[in-house]
């Protein structure tokens, strides 16, 4: 089922990233933006990756949570927040919401990552379960915030939500102008669109002529096919992946509108290949990786983008993967 479309908003600008970037200084890490020569040359390319592996609660989502909950007045605090996630959003709001002294109810499915689910209860929140395959995670969402006249923090379809997840590609920007390198190809996994909405924005704003990819798991490529179709397409299922941070099943209403003008273009990636790209990042960069996470670095290894001779940019964007999963995929 879709997340209910957010409407009349207005879209987020890249002045909005700037304003998140200043809420987020000295709470949210700056995390590195690595190289390997071995992926160099396994692609023909120079290839940086920004590795929100290494961020507050393992993935981006944190910037968003943050900048979205910071906001909030103080005398609508008391009554906390509701979101709803497949692990990496629910644990981004609940540690934002700890730091900021806020209750937090997470609506999370029932087949999520265990270690996702203990890590948002642990971080204080209340966690309610969900059939993904059956019942309206949005809705659930609403009816709680309502009754408890809560803030509802929605996963990507939210110009603070995107305002921060953009602060992650500003950095990328600043890093490639410190390095003295313009970026000519960017690939950002997509599940709602909010994470490379922000980030196209904020890279766009200083390197023009990047041409983006959206990059999604085979089955769930929504975004590709509403790129190419011109209007949000669905998918036609709601779980049958690895990628259990992927499985949106239709882009954002805000971010769409972003990234058909920003991105407009996208590639998928097997299970096989993002397996390949999980041990990979293991094995070459020291990394752990969800699968989620390693969409973008699939789609390279795979050889799904021309990138000969360029310089590249992706994007790791959360390293919350099971132990059990994560064995199977590196042994």
């Amino acid at each position: 089922m879709a997340d209910a479309p957010q409407s009349q908003t207005a879209l987020p600008t890249v002045a909005d990233v700037d304003a998140a970037a200043a809420r987020l200084a000295g709470v949210a890490l700056r995390t590195p933006l690595i190289s390997s020569p071995v992926l160099d040359a396994a692609v023909g390319a120079r290839v940086f990756l920004k590795a929100e592996t290494l961020q507050r609660t393992g993935s981006f989502k944190f910037r968003g949570a943050y900048n979205k909950l910071s906001t909030i007045p103080a005398e609508r605090r008391a009554n906390g927040v509701v979101a709803y996630s497949s692990g990496n959003h629910a644990q981004g709001v609940a540690h934002a919401a700890q730091l900021l002294g806020m209750p937090a109810v997470i609506v999370m499915p029932s087949d999520a990552p265990r270690a996702k689910r203990e890590r948002t209860a642990a971080l204080g929140a209340e966690v309610v379960l969900y059939d993904r395959d059956r019942e309206d995670r949005a809705a659930i969402a609403r009816a709680i915030a309502e009754k408890r006249g809560a803030v509802l923090v929605p996963p990507f379809d939210d110009p603070l939500v995107i305002a921060g997840q953009g602060t992650a590609g500003r950095e990328i920007a600043e890093d490639l102008a410190a390095r003295g390198l313009t970026p000519d190809v960017a690939v950002v996994g997509a599940s709602g669109g909010g994470l490379i909405a922000g980030i196209a924005l904020a890279i766009t704003a200083r390197f023009p002529n990047v041409k983006f990819y959206s990059a999604e798991p085979e089955g769930f490529d929504d975004t590709a096919r509403s790129f190419r179709s011109g209007q949000r397409e669905t998918n036609a299922r709601m779980s049958g992946t690895i990628c259990d941070a992927l499985m949106t099943n239709t882009p954002g209403v805000i971010t769409f509108e972003i990234n058909r003008r920003l991105v407009g273009e996208g590639v998928s990636a097997s299970d096989d290949e993002v397996g390949r790209a999980v041990a990979f990042a293991f094995r070459e960069l020291k990394l752990v990786v969800e699968p989620g996470g390693a969409i973008g670095l699939a789609a390279l290894l795979a050889g799904k983008l021309d990138v000969k001779g360029k310089v590249v940019v992706g994007v790791l964007s959360g390293g919350n993967i099971d132990a059990a999963l994560f064995h199977r995929l590196v042994a």
